[in-house]
């Protein structure tokens, strides 16, 4: 049965040496190439990972089906950018290409001191580095910008194309181009439906959402040091947030296969869940994205929607045909069957519901789907 899956892909980037392949290595559970000096990661690395939810460990452990399907999110570790990536310093036109393909980008910014561990510009300073980050971005979507315009310029001359075009060139010139000269983002704009729609073909950078990541040390894991400060203030001022993670202990603790030992590591630290499942979560959060469950003997799995999806919207997630035919959805919610235990009782307590094509799923929601094609 072919699936039609929502897949969150994730670039990984920042300046080289601040941590980025080894946090990815941790998500990934396995070792990528990393070395103490600049551009040791020349390709981009790709790792499919699972979404960390207990929620479907419960329901397994309910239902003992024969498979257990997690959600998945696609992270890209995309090779260290510097000042002149734009321009193609440091292959950076190769490494930008990258970025225009995920969906969200987390920015990792180094937070931990060691003269061991080279800094591309022989200090460490955060605000100095998103800077750089923030600036070379703005400089490759002005490239596009100026791409665009040209196209734009060239339409006017076609009667069926000049109002759009008239519209695109306004939108240019008067928002994008004067934010982009000052490095602000494409995404603190504000843009309605109708602009985004007009330069949708553009795939700005700063249009993405973007959520940055502190790399501290073993010290900084739960309260921070005076440099995740600095990012976490920058954050909360672009209406984004800032997740602290440790990518030396997260590589360590990803080696533990024991999950009770794993458990053990965390709460000798004092941490509920690791900086990556934090991680994940913000991105999923940043994107509106949610989670349903379908459940059974042979698969519990676990769907990723859109918040504010309809029933009929998110049967489209498992198959095109589910949405075409929708009929009704069967409803309950994974608390009604972690406190009942099966679907009978949910039946005689009155909580297993039957919902149309205006219900909109909820996060949690386990449904059944009846279509008709």
């Amino acid at each position: 049965m072919l699936e039609s899956l929502m897949a969150l892909n994730c670039g990984i980037l920042g300046l080289p040496n601040v941590g980025k392949t080894t946090i990815f290595s941790a998500l990934c559970g396995t070792p990528a190439e990393t070395a103490n000096y600049p551009f040791s990661t020349v390709k981009a690395n790709v790792g499919i990972i699972n979404v960390p939810d207990t929620r479907l460990d419960k329901l397994s452990a309910i239902f003992v089906p024969e498979r257990t399907i997690p959600a998945t999110v696609e992270f890209v570790d995309i090779a260290g950018l510097v000042k002149g990536a734009s321009r193609g310093e440091g292959l950076g036109n190769q490494f930008l290409s990258h970025i225009r393909d995920a969906a969200v980008y987390t920015h990792v910014v180094r937070c931990f001191e060691n003269s061991d561990v080279i800094h591309v510009s022989e200090k460490l300073d955060p605000a100095s580095d998103i800077e750089t980050i923030d600036i070379e971005l703005a400089l490759a979507d002005m490239q596009t910008l100026a791409k665009r315009r040209e196209r734009a310029e060239k339409a006017l001359k076609n009667p069926n194309e000049k109002k759009l075009s008239e519209f695109v060139l306004s939108l240019l010139s008067e928002k994008i181009n004067p934010a982009l000269e000052n490095a602000q983002p494409v995404r603190s704009l504000g843009l309605n439906d109708e602009e985004k729609a007009a330069i949708y073909d553009c795939h700005f950078i700063t249009a993405k959402p973007q959520l940055y990541v502190c790399n501290v040390d073993e010290e900084g894991i739960k309260s921070g040091n005076k440099y995740t400060e600095k990012v976490k203030k920058r954050a909360a001022e672009e209406g984004t947030e800032a997740v602290c993670i440790c990518g030396k202990f997260e590589a360590d603790l990803c080696g533990i296969e024991n999950p009770e030992e794993k458990k053990a590591f965390l709460d000798d630290l004092g941490l509920e869940e690791t900086g990556l499942s934090s991680l994940i979560h913000s991105a999923y959060k940043l994107l509106g994205l949610r989670t349903f469950f379908t459940t059974g003997k042979d698969e519990c799995r676990a769907w990723t929607f859109h918040s504010g999806d309809t029933a009929p919207k998110a049967a489209g997630v498992i198959h095109t045909d589910f949405e075409k035919g929708f009929i009704k959805a069967e409803v309950y919610t994974c608390d009604d069957i972690f406190n009942y235990g099966t679907e009978a009782k949910i039946k005689e307590a009155g909580k297993y519901r039957l919902e149309g094509k205006e219900y909109t799923v909820k996060d949690g929601d386990v449904l059944f789907f009846k279509f008709n094609v």
